[in-house]
């Protein structure tokens, strides 16, 4: 609730700070006094929008500061200051917003500077003002769906639809981006699959290109390494034409038999030897077979020479076309294939999607219309409830509906499918209409008293604010006002500005605003009123400028009458 509100250099007032309490505080005062201008600073600290208008005259700036204590635990305005970054809560939430002569304005939560359109955020959340400041609160239309579902219970079921609507967005978003990736795919379906054909019909090998390229150098090179084959053979295989002294093999067969012939008589000295020869004639003979074999290897394929620069020719020519390298023919031939199987595949993974993305519809669309039974439900209990307090506030001719209307698909949302809007005829045969744009201000406040009545359990708001609520009422609708006041003020924190008596005697708090002319020009004051000086007040509220004896009995009785009610 609202505990103190500290207001400096704002229009007639100087320097005033208040402190308030719980239940209903009201506020009177002769017109002019500057009751308004209260209203104006306290909106002006919850983020109203500020005008150097505001600021006292011969002042560089203004001030107001609004002291709030909030239950311990978690609380909606945690959430907020979170989102914004501020550090959380420690005591009481204070808000300070500062303008400037120039019309410029500054904003502070807890003394940490933040914008004025969070300092707005978190005065929509403590503070419900009815009167000369922006329309919000059940006046804003699109705070009424929330209300009648509060008013309802309804917030399991809207935890529940907004849980569908996620679940619903989050298909249709996949399904989204898959019929982009197939829509992409298919515009290159005819090149791709031009491309694995070719790839298909090519099949490169790994490593295909460097082995054709060292092929095509040995076959054009085949006559120079054919002699040179032949004259190692003859040398290993000891062709005496070729090397008069015989080849290796014969060489090495010689000295084998010389150690042999005398190997006894060297004792083991001569083994090592004799192991080396016999192993190098063995290798020398394995020599001259390798080489035979390579010589008829490049004679058998002499006649391949033009098939191998084709090929070249071809697997060059493919990694050109894909800015690839030759030795990358392979991993690129299985990547288009991949990409070719995935779009051939893809038409039967979209139908999944598209059964997914339609069964969460459905999910979404039950679970909506499931809440828009409940909202008419509610709605009827809520019509009627407030329909019995209109009566009493002297708009016994007036109506109140509760109007639900679907909403097109595409503004279906997580809250559900339903508008909700209230509206008014205040006259019968005339049709309902939005409260702002039927009722007149004196209506208007006392159709907000009524609904404020029926919503008083469900309202997160702890402080209400009305201005004038009773204007152009007296007698025994003044007094049904402040009966019904009263009872808000057993759940929620009342501050009320009111020129009706009736009211003012139901006040638990009652403060007088003066304005008064001294050496430093005019100045609006505020005090706190006794026992005595409230009588006073209220008897001046009935008989004008002079109080008689019979307006101090007759405000006397007033609160008699409003002490006993609360007791």
């Amino acid at each position: 609730m609202l505990t103190a509100l500290a207001i400096r250099e704002v229009v007639l007032i100087d320097r005033l700070d208040l402190g308030f309490e719980n239940g209903l505080s009201v506020l009177t005062g002769e017109t002019g006094a500057g009751k308004s201008i209260l209203l104006d600073a306290l909106g002006l600290a919850l983020g109203a929008r500020a005008d150097s208008g505001l600021v006292r005259h011969g002042k560089e700036q203004a001030s107001v500061t609004a002291e709030f204590s909030l239950p311990a635990g978690r609380h909606a305005i945690d959430a907020i200051l979170a989102e914004a970054g501020l550090d959380p809560r420690n005591g009481p939430l204070i808000l300070r917003r500062v303008v400037t002569a120039d019309g410029r304005s500054r904003a502070y939560v807890n003394d940490q500077p933040t914008s004025v359109g969070l300092l707005r955020r978190l005065g929509d959340a403590l503070v419900e003002i009815q009167g000369q400041f922006d329309q919000r609160g059940l006046m804003d239309p699109s705070t009424h769906r929330a209300t009648l579902d509060a008013f309802g219970g309804l917030s399991s079921r809207v935890t529940a639809v907004s849980n569908a609507w996620t679940t619903w967005r989050q298909a249709s978003e996949v399904l989204r981006e898959a019929e982009a990736e197939l829509a992409r795919a298919r515009t290159d379906e005819d090149w791709l699959r031009h491309a694995v054909a070719e790839f298909d019909s090519l099949a490169p090998g790994s490593d295909e290109e460097t082995q054709l390229a060292e092929a095509r150098a040995l076959l054009i090179n085949a006559e120079v390494v054919l002699e040179a084959m032949g004259t190692a053979v003859d040398a290993l295989s000891g062709d005496t034409e070729a090397n008069g002294a015989g080849g290796a093999d014969m060489a090495l067969a010689r000295a084998q038999r010389a150690l042999e012939r005398v190997a006894d008589k060297a004792g083991h000295r001569l083994a090592p030897a004799l192991a080396a020869l016999e192993r190098a004639v063995a290798e020398v003979q394995d020599a001259a077979a390798e080489i035979r074999s390579a010589a008829s290897d490049v004679e058998g394929d002499s006649g391949r020479l033009g098939e191998i620069d084709d090929r070249l020719h071809a697997l060059r020519d493919l990694a050109r076309k894909h800015g690839v390298a030759p030795e990358a023919l392979p991993e690129t031939h299985r990547r288009l294939a991949d990409r070719l199987a995935a779009l051939d595949s893809q038409g039967g993974h979209l139908t999944t999607l598209v059964e997914a993305e339609r069964a969460a519809r459905h999910a979404y669309e039950t679970q909506a219309s499931a809440l828009s039974a409940a909202r008419a439900a509610a709605a009827g209990k809520f019509d009627k409830a407030v329909a019995s307090e209109l009566p009493p506030l002297k708009l016994e001719k007036a109506g109140f509906e509760t109007v639900i209307e679907r909403l097109a698909a595409e503004r279906w949302g997580p809250a559900g499918v339903d508008s909700v809007a209230f509206h008014v005829a205040t006259n019968p045969g005339t049709p309902p209409g939005a409260l702002s744009k039927i009722a007149s201000g004196g209506e208007l406040s006392r159709f907000l008293l009524a609904l404020k009545v029926v919503l008083a359990g469900a309202n997160p708001v702890p402080t209400l604010v009305f201005d004038e609520v009773d204007a152009g009422v007296g007698g025994a609708v003044a007094a049904a006002v402040g009966d019904r006041l009263a009872q808000l003020a057993e759940r929620l924190q009342i501050l009320v500005v009111t020129h009706s008596p009736q009211v003012a005697a139901r006040g638990a708090h009652h403060w007088h605003v003066a304005k008064h002319v001294d050496g430093n020009g005019v100045a609006t004051t505020v005090a706190a009123l006794d026992p005595d000086t409230r009588r006073e007040e209220i008897a001046r509220m009935l008989s004008g400028a002079a109080v008689t004896a019979e307006a101090r009995a007759a405000a006397g009785s007033l609160l008699d009458q409003a002490a006993g009610s609360l007791s």
